[in-house]
């Protein structure tokens, strides 16, 4: 089903211009400083910002999509799309919630709110956006409320709530990564004729990435660098339908067929916020918003069609 993007795309930019000090990167930051009435604790002007824009954001996205992506509305209902885009959706679903939780997270950590508020408002927050779209899919004619989506978007919330929870940090991320690929020019309806569109809804393009901080997980040396991770990716491709690819002909009248099958990558990563010098403030928006992307780099391939390939940097179009 269509994991929506934008959700993710959001919290991306909901993180942007805080401190670096909210960043979720090692032990935990140092209390807030004080509140404008003298004393420690919540940030007036910040919370009631973080509020206000959270609950503006997410009103006008829930009414933007009413009135141009659910103009066909049907009694409620749910399906089993568990099979389709050899699940590049459900983790996409996994990747979104995870954005959101962690975006909103180090908001209210910024305004003053305490670890374990924020930790929890942030999940309720992600699971809010993403339950909103799967109430609205299943009264959308096509579409339907889909439980494999939901499964989704609790691992991701999951994921962050745990970690924050239990260590305190993010020993593992999630990251989307994406190129472009050849198959929009095929279905480009579906898939999306632009490449902002392309962005969204080709999953022949995106890859999503779990990032692990290795100095965070091994017993590693003072001297390790701290910044280095190791990024597990997954991708599908060779995609022009969710179950299966329907019929295509080129001018000549031949059959274009495309083998579906998934990719699997290893490569590594940086954490821009554990770099040497990286906390001034004219590196705040590259540090926040760098954390959900992965960061173009060398990396192996394993595929059944193509076994195992090396990429100096790019990833290849097919």
């Amino acid at each position: 089903m269509r994991h929506r993007l934008y959700p993710f795309l959001l919290a991306t930019s909901l993180g942007l211009g805080q401190p670096v000090q909210a960043q979720v990167v090692g032990p935990l930051p140092p209390p807030p400083e004080p509140s404008a009435a003298g004393g420690p604790g919540i940030h007036q002007g910040r919370f009631i910002g973080v509020v206000v824009g959270t609950a503006v954001v997410y009103t006008l996205t829930s009414y933007l999509l009413g009135k141009t992506w659910y103009t066909k509305r049907v009694p409620f209902h749910s399906f089993n799309d568990n099979g389709e885009w050899l699940q590049m959706d459900k983790i996409g679903h996994a990747t979104t919630a995870y954005a959101i939780g962690r975006g909103e997270y180090e908001l209210f950590k910024w305004s003053g709110v305490n670890e374990r508020a924020a930790v929890l408002t942030g999940g309720l927050i992600a699971l809010l956006y993403q339950t909103t779209i799967e109430v609205f899919d299943g009264r959308s004619e096509g579409w339907g409320f889909s439980k494999g989506d939901m499964a989704a978007n609790l691992t991701g919330v999951a994921l962050f709530m745990g970690q924050q929870y239990g260590f305190g940090e993010q020993k593992v991320s999630m990251r989307y990564g994406w190129r472009k690929s050849i198959y929009p020019q095929y279905r480009p309806d579906l898939l999306g004729r632009t490449t902002r569109s392309q962005l969204l809804k080709d999953y022949n393009g995106q890859q999503y990435w779990l990032s692990v901080n290795v100095a965070s997980v091994l017993p590693v040396g003072p001297s390790f660098p701290r910044w280095l991770n190791l990024d597990l990716g997954y991708s599908g491709s060779g995609m022009t339908g969710g179950h299966a690819n329907p019929p295509y002909f080129d001018a000549a009248g031949q059959e274009v067929k495309f083998t579906r099958y998934r990719q699997f990558y290893l490569s590594p990563d940086i954490s821009l916020a554990r770099l040497p010098g990286i906390n001034g403030a004219g590196a705040q928006p590259l540090v926040s918003a760098g954390q959900f992307f992965k960061i173009s780099a060398p990396s192996l391939e394993f595929s059944p069609l193509h076994g195992v390939r090396f990429h100096p940097l790019l990833l290849p179009t097919d």
